[in-house]
């Protein structure tokens, strides 16, 4: 991705080296992303039908989160909005104003992403803000796999030389530190003014050589561990991610076209690893297709992205878990970001400066959205308790504490995770406000429980006009060119 980028964006101007190893695996615990991808993509020229042939993709409206309040819960997190605005006063003070009064009707019935995800249905949101079938959003299930070979082929069109080859040697400037070349195991050495450091958790370049320490955030997200395995499609194509919460941990489920993506996210504190693939195979939909895969890990980043004349990105730069998909988000906002700020050869401190803090408040809202998932949780086993019980960021609870006392939301814009998202996980999770907007109890003329009851009927009702998710990307597979 990262190579892709930079020689889409130079055109040719810097030369591009890419050191990397078929002997060293890769590592995935998921194939789900979040709609920005598609920006993403399109920065490259990329064509939608294109990428969903090559690899093997489907559509992804949301995930749908089982189990996570209590373990009867069930509610969608969607991409886009939650409903239309009838008044100044936002749906979401109107709809817990009828909760509190009584109305059971859950709120993310008041999505279209819903909508169609419970119908099995799918298409792009329509260019009229006047429609209701404009109000969602999408991303994609994708084969890691296969969307590093179109990356590749890309990358290596616009120059970027491929080394087939194992780091075992870094070499620094004894005067500034930066770093000079590396070496490879059969003896060749590249160097470069810039380093781009995608080594995975190993971290050679920016951990090895530069020594950039690891910042731990396990004692807010625990889960360290996690097995994964493929098994072949058992039924339709759903066009979401399902994430179901078991008693140390939680469960994906991802289709694609060729097979289904599931694993299991876990504390080993509570569970044993054994305990853990126990789980998954008891649980998995369809004919495993191959056995569990191990993956040990620490939510965490480094305390500096960029150090010297190096960049790291991906699993050198930190690992968030997949829970709401933002791994590959994480490496493009870093690939974009490192475009924004693209050193000369002097590499001025200012720009790894500003990398660095708009990296760190990223990653650290990322973080507290996740933290809000296993806090607000009223399950009855250990690790939940053990969730729900502990400390969480001061920033973390002072959103929720504004939420709780009027349904505020007090997100900054920036955010990546914005108001339809928080909205979807606190009410999801059964975090209630005690009030609302003042206003919506100062608008008599406003009749909010009609409106609310024609916005639901309204959009089962569009559901119905969208294709199902199997004819929609049969269509599509089938005008694909080839890449």
């Amino acid at each position: 991705m990262t190579a892709a980028a930079l020689a889409h964006a130079t055109n040719g101007a810097i030369a591009i080296s890419l050191v990397e190893s078929d002997e060293i695996g890769t590592v995935g615990v998921g194939e789900a992303t979040i709609p920005p991808i598609k920006s993403f993509n399109a920065s490259l020229g990329i064509d939608e039908a294109e990428f969903v042939s090559a690899t093997k993709a489907t559509f992804k409206l949301g995930i749908e989160f089982v189990g996570w309040g209590t373990a009867q819960d069930r509610y969608f997190h969607p991409f886009g909005t939650h409903g239309a605005d009838f008044d100044r006063v936002g749906l979401h003070h109107y709809w817990v104003r009828e909760h509190l009064r009584g109305d059971t009707t859950r709120f993310d019935d008041y999505s279209m992403c819903k909508a169609l995800a419970q119908e099995n249905r799918f298409g792009p949101p329509l260019d009229n803000m006047r429609d209701v079938r404009s109000t969602h959003a999408y991303a994609y299930h994708f084969d890691a796999g296969l969307y590093a070979r179109l990356m590749r082929r890309h990358a290596e069109a616009r120059g970027v030389v491929r080394h087939e080859g194992r780091v075992t040697g870094i070499a620094q400037d004894p005067l500034d530190g930066n770093i000079a070349q590396v070496s490879l195991a059969d003896g060749r050495a590249i160097a470069a003014d810039f380093f781009v450091d995608c080594s995975g958790f190993a971290g050679l370049l920016v951990g090895g050589a530069l020594g950039i320490a690891y910042e731990d955030w396990t004692h807010w997200l625990p889960c360290d561990r996690a097995v994964a395995m493929p098994s072949a499609n058992n039924g339709p194509l759903t066009p979401y991610t399902r994430a179901t919460a078991h008693g140390a941990g939680w469960q994906w489920r991802i289709p694609l076209q060729h097979r289904q993506g599931n694993g299991l996210v876990y504390c080993s504190r509570f569970i044993s690893d054994d305990e853990a693939q126990a789980v998954l195979r008891r649980h998995v939909e369809g004919e495993p297709l191959a056995e569990p895969r191990m993956l040990r890990f620490t939510t965490g980043r480094r305390r500096q992205a960029w150090s010297h004349n190096c960049v790291s990105l991906g699993l050198s730069a930190g690992f968030m878990e997949p829970l709401e998909s933002t791994s590959l988000h994480l490496i493009q906002m870093g690939v974009e970001r490192l475009l924004r700020l693209l050193p000369d050869r002097h590499h001025a401190p200012l720009h790894a400066e500003e990398f660095n803090r708009a990296t760190a408040a990223e990653w650290e809202r990322i973080r507290d959205f996740l933290i809000l998932h296993y806090h607000a949780n009223s399950r009855p086993e250990p690790f939940w308790q053990a969730c729900a019980d502990a400390p969480i960021p001061d920033e973390l609870a002072y959103k929720i504490k504004h939420f709780v006392a009027d349904a505020r939301l007090v997100s900054p814009h920036d955010e990546l995770f914005r108001n339809p998202s928080w909205l979807a996980v606190y009410l999801g999770q059964g975090v209630i406000p005690r009030a609302y907007d003042r206003l919506a109890d100062a608008r008599p003329g406003v009749d909010a429980p009609t409106q609310l009851r024609k916005l639901r009927e309204l959009m089962q009702a569009a559901a119905q006009t969208f294709p199902t998710h199997e004819d929609y990307l049969r269509r599509l597979v089938g005008s694909a060119q080839p890449a």
